[in-house]
């Protein structure tokens, strides 16, 4: 295969599919995802049987536990699908939505609308649902899109792009809206995030090593975030029945996600009354523990090195840091946060909106779990990924996210004076 010229064929059928989903109507949209989660409830076969020609190729080539658990379709991810596109169709449609409207002393009207984005590329790796997740919120949301999977799901893939390229054709939208790369050749990725004539924004879902390399090389925005170094903090006027629990479920509620605390601060005052009993719970949950020195004082745990504050376990361990103040917290925070999330534990209303306003992070709370971070306890019903760049998109990027706003003026025959 010529992966140069297929790639160009695919991005000219994209950007041709995006200038017609930008001007369906919802009613269209949602009759395409019900027919989608209609057609995959019609091919659960075709997609078990797919999916474990990819778990055997998975297991032939080594692939480890994690990565296979990731791969695999079961019945109750196939329902999962199939409920989440029900979700997105039930979604309030942001396209078209005018917002700020106001009369101008030239008596002009200014306002802006809601519009898709375009042409959306997403890279991922492993999850098969995936491919249902983000097809399902790129038409909602009046974009195309290209969905460049990993070459050991390609076989899934294949099989879930069948059905939504049947229900596509049910509500009458262009197939070509939704394109799953067919090449498992990586040289289609080089040429997916090169290609601004064709892809308006690229999203890269996986591992730091796939964002970054997307990140560096890509010619087109990304929307992305690389690790998810997050904290919680808590303070001298913590509720420590509060702080307890928060801390715990933040670190172990699941441990491989990018919301998971990795970082606990703690403020001299109440260190020695909160850490005892937080090891005690971490240690019952075999988490091993990095403390400062002055944490080491306080409980049994090993030493914390200046890489620690700095890495993203996704595993049971956590580094924690005593420190003097507010403002120490706030510049641990600053220096070593990803961005991602971060979370303070106090019952003083002040310090609290300090923390808001001081702490640079796409998510900051106040008494709860940093796990909250997440485009459905957020209420955007489902999130495409989570962003930590400043422009356009910030933390989860749901239907919103993944449109853009342009001015539009309306007039009655006034001339510019």
């Amino acid at each position: 295969m010529d992966v140069k010229a297929y790639m160009a064929q695919v991005g000219q059928q994209a950007r041709t599919a995006s200038r017609l989903m930008a001007k369906a109507d919802t009613g269209v949209k949602n009759r395409a995802l019900l027919a989608i989660a209609g057609a995959i409830e019609a091919s659960r076969d075709a997609l078990m049987i797919a999916n474990a020609q990819d778990m055997a190729s998975g297991r032939a080539n080594g692939l480890d536990a994690t990565l296979l658990d990731r791969l695999e379709l079961t019945p109750a991810r196939i329902d999962a699908m199939i409920e989440g596109l029900h979700q997105v169709a039930a979604l309030t449609d942001p396209v078209g939505e005018i917002t700020g409207l106001s009369y101008r002393p030239s008596g002009i009207q200014v306002g802006k609308m809601r519009v898709p984005l375009g042409v959306i590329g997403i890279i991922y790796e492993s999850r098969p649902n995936v491919t249902v997740e983000a097809a399902s919120l790129c038409l909602k949301s009046g974009n195309a899109t290209v969905l460049r999977g990993g070459s050991e799901a390609i076989h899934s893939n294949k099989a879930i792009a069948a059905c939504i390229s049947t229900g596509l054709k049910e509500a009458g939208l262009p197939q070509t809206a939704v394109q799953v790369v067919e090449t498992t050749d990586r040289a289609a990725v080089g040429e997916l995030i090169t290609m601004p004539q064709f892809v308006d924004v690229i999203v890269p879902r996986g591992g730091k090593g796939l964002i970054e390399r997307i990140s560096r090389d890509a010619r087109v925005p990304v929307i992305k975030h690389l690790d998810g170094i997050c904290h919680v903090y808590i303070d001298a006027e913590a509720d420590l029945d509060k702080a307890i629990p928060i801390a715990m479920n933040a670190k172990t509620h699941r441990y491989g996600t990018c919301n998971t605390m990795e970082t606990l601060l703690v403020h001299q005052a109440v260190a020695a009354k909160v850490l005892p009993t937080l090891a005690d719970q971490y240690t019952a949950k075999g988490v091993e523990l990095r403390g400062c020195e002055r944490t080491q004082k306080i409980i049994s745990c090993n030493a914390a090195t200046e890489e620690d504050w700095k890495t993203e376990y996704l595993a049971p361990i956590l580094s924690i840091r005593i420190v003097d103040s507010l403002d120490a917290a706030i510049d641990h925070i600053n220096t070593y946060s990803s961005q991602h999330t971060d979370s303070i534990v106090t019952e003083n209303y002040t310090l609290a909106r300090r923390f808001l306003t001081e702490v640079d992070s796409a998510s900051v709370m106040v008494n709860a779990s940093t796990r909250f971070a997440d485009g459905f306890e957020y209420g955007l019903g489902a999130e495409i990924g989570i962003s930590t760049d400043k422009i356009h998109a910030r933390g989860p990027v749901g239907l919103e996210g993944l449109t853009s706003q342009k001015y539009i003026v309306l007039g009655d025959g006034h001339v510019r004076s």
